[in-house]
């Protein structure tokens, strides 16, 4: 046998999915995560697999980066740029989070003034020399800090560098003969693109957390060699590809956002196995809620990101959507005697009440329990007994301050918590001239199928699908994850004088970079995609527009200009007869790395048959709810509501008035 295992770090469990490759068979478990020492929380799953001589591959998604930019734990960066560009990041740009709040305060980034220095160098905007780099004055500086002993990254953002980058290259190998082994990022390697303070904050956040993650990275490898685990590793992008260890520690940006796209890697493939075109695709784990969009089979992209407000991070990654909802989200009543929920979250430790490690505080797990939706006694398949009693204890005071019975208390929790859900579900749907009822919604997360039903009602969707294991579908979706290297660099060209040789150039060194990085991952073969930002000369944004040329000859220049007219009309309702110009030049590599096979189940030889009852809480009381396991279900399979259908890492809860039918790979499909 020959495992494929995909591992998913999250803020409650550490999920698991290992594939054999041979025998085309599934395996899928999941323990609490460890948060002071995510590693720990790896080894007792692996312990837990057995067979570890017999993994091949791991593929890890990992919130490494993602908590030191949101908890702001990074290292203490040194910035370097060009004389009298030191208060960019600072500055940042003129919008407010809240217009009228004259007490906000604009979030700092994650270097201090103080650590701002600035070099005599000077790149003109068409990418001329102007004034050649001091490196004499660079070399004082290294020396400098390297006397302080305070500096632990280095990060350079030099003015008009994304079109001549010798100046940065320079200083970068500087401070390696001065400073050897100082973490080094550089904007041109990091984002070789326009708009000094996204440039400089993108950068920035990369030096922030380069020895962060280069030391939980290099400890788990050690980890995984003392444990005899010879397989290779690489860590997910967060545009939804992979990349090595050693890539991941040298641009650990790219892996900002790493977790939550192998749920939407996974719910696209399942989708075209099913002929489903769109889906809006919801994880709901211990601690948040992520949603996103796949349309007519393509998942969406996207470069505009803010890690947190004021510090954005343009680096491509799958167009999700977070919020603080999540199985451990904690209700409270607040200041003006209203219930709120989230987005504090109980996490794994101590977890919910109801987990019985010393947590008190009600949370929608425990109103799930409360309302008998989640059974006490199957939790995690047995393994996991929980307290009702305790539940019920902590949603009692909610109960109590509004006036309510334990279990309307407990209702009026989980409505709460849809309410939330179902505005991030139109963020990415109605608010993006998206209509909910051409979409399929996809829940999966630990806590996402206990609210499935609910979410179709709310948000005007028809159909559900709860996919198999989807208590782990984001470490399912690893396991068929492609590798994916995506490039890009501005280079300013106009209609009226197209330098088409310059145009050809650009995309061709992008093209080639990304099919070296992917050779150098072990992938010979590469799909290249290409794609141009456009604007009529004066606008401020871009639409990106597709092309295919290797080189950029008159009717290749002509189409793409009228293509740009088409697509302009077509988004805006108008054209121009203004020049147009080329901002930015997009190239995307991607090399499938093995194709994952849907095993089928026996068909259905009679009505599925449930496994036991119990009183379940909907709308005004309990209703004798049949329970149906999930492993005895059958292709075919129908029944209508209410039911719950149990499984080791979920429940599925189907409300009166809605039908539940078994594909033929053991899918559940929910309609109205």
């Amino acid at each position: 046998m020959a495992y494929r295992l995909g591992i998913d770090i999250g803020g409650t469990f550490t999920d698991f999915v290992a594939y054999d490759e041979s025998g085309r068979a599934l395996r899928a478990w999941k323990n609490l995560s460890t948060p002071h020492d995510p590693i720990q929380g790896i080894m007792t799953g692996l312990r837990a697999f057995g067979d570890i001589p017999a993994i091949r591959a791991i593929r890890l998604g990992t919130t490494v980066a993602t908590n030191a930019l949101l908890e702001g734990k990074g290292a203490r960066v040194a910035y370097v740029t060009t004389r009298g560009f030191r208060d960019v990041p600072f500055i940042g740009r003129g919008n407010r989070r809240h217009h009228y709040d004259l007490a906000w305060v604009k979030p700092k980034p994650f270097v201090k003034r103080r650590d701002a220095h600035e070099v005599d160098e000077r790149v003109g905007a068409d990418g001329a020399v102007l004034q050649p780099l001091d490196e004499a004055a660079v070399a004082d500086l290294a020396d400098r800090l390297k006397e302080e002993g305070a500096v632990e990254a280095v990060a350079v953002v030099l003015l008009h560098s994304y079109l001549a980058p010798e100046h940065e290259r320079r200083i970068k190998a500087i401070f390696a003969e001065r400073l050897p082994g100082l973490p080094v990022s550089i904007s041109y390697e990091v984002l070789p693109k326009w708009k000094e303070h996204f440039r400089a904050s993108t950068t920035i956040c990369d030096a922030f957390i380069k020895p962060v993650v280069g030391r939980q990275l290099g400890a788990m490898r050690r980890q995984l060699d003392e444990q005899g685990v010879a397989a290779g590793i690489v860590v997910m992008r967060s545009n939804g590809g992979e990349m090595s260890l050693d890539a991941a520690v040298a641009q650990p940006i790219q892996i900002a956002v790493s977790g939550p796209t192998g749920g939407v890697i996974a719910a696209k493939r399942v989708a075209a196995h099913l002929g489903l075109p769109n889906l809006v695709t919801l994880d709901m784990g211990g601690t948040s809620t992520d949603v996103s969009t796949v349309v007519d089979g393509q998942e969406k992209f996207t470069t505009d990101f803010e890690i947190s407000w004021g510090r954005p991070i343009q680096v491509p990654m799958i167009d999700i959507r977070t919020i603080g909802a999540g199985g451990g989200s904690i209700a409270r009543i607040d200041a003006g005697g209203m219930l709120v929920v989230g987005p504090e979250s109980a996490g794994a430790d101590p977890g919910p009440a109801c987990y019985g490690r010393g947590g008190g505080l009600p949370t929608v797990t425990d109103a799930n329990v409360v309302l008998g939706r989640i059974g006490a006694g199957s939790f995690l398949g047995g393994t996991m007994a929980l307290d009702a009693e305790a539940a019920r204890a902590a949603v009692g005071p909610i109960g109590q301050a509004l006036g309510l019975s334990v279990e309307q208390a407990a209702l009026a929790i989980v409505r709460i918590a849809n309410n939330n859900m179902v505005g991030a579900l139109h963020t990415v749907l109605t608010e993006q001239g998206l209509d909910p009822r051409d979409f399929v919604l996809v829940a999966f997360g630990g806590a996402g199928p206990p609210h499935v039903s609910d979410l179709m009602s709310e948000a005007a969707i028809p159909r559900g699908l709860v996919p198999n294991f989807p208590g782990q579908f984001s470490a399912f979706g690893f396991t068929m994850a492609d590798a994916r290297v995506d490039r890009a660099r501005t280079v300013q060209l106009t209609s009226r004088a197209f330098d088409r040789a310059r145009a050809t150039a650009a995309m061709g060194d992008l093209v080639a970079e990304c099919r070296a990085e992917l050779a150098a991952q072990g992938h010979p073969e590469v799909a290249i995609r290409r794609s141009v930002e456009m604007r009529y000369l004066g606008q401020n944004y871009e639409l990106e527009i597709p092309t295919e040329a290797e080189a950029f000859t008159p009717d290749e220049v002509e189409g793409l200009l009228a293509t740009f007219h088409a697509q302009h009309e077509a988004r805006f309702g108008f054209r121009l007869d203004d020049p147009m110009e080329i901002v930015n030049f997009l190239v995307t590599g991607t090399a499938r790395t093995g194709d994952l096979a849907f095993p089928a189940i026996p068909e259905a030889d009679g009505p599925a048959v449930p496994c036991g009852r119990r009183p379940v809480w909907f709308g005004d009381g309990f209703l004798d709810t049949p329970v149906y396991a999930r492993g005895d279900l059958r292709a075919g399979h129908a029944f209508a509501g209410p039911a719950l259908v149990e499984e080791a890492a979920s429940v599925t809860v189907l409300d009166p008035g809605k039908s539940l039918t078994v594909d033929r790979t053991g899918n559940l499909l929910i309609t109205a």
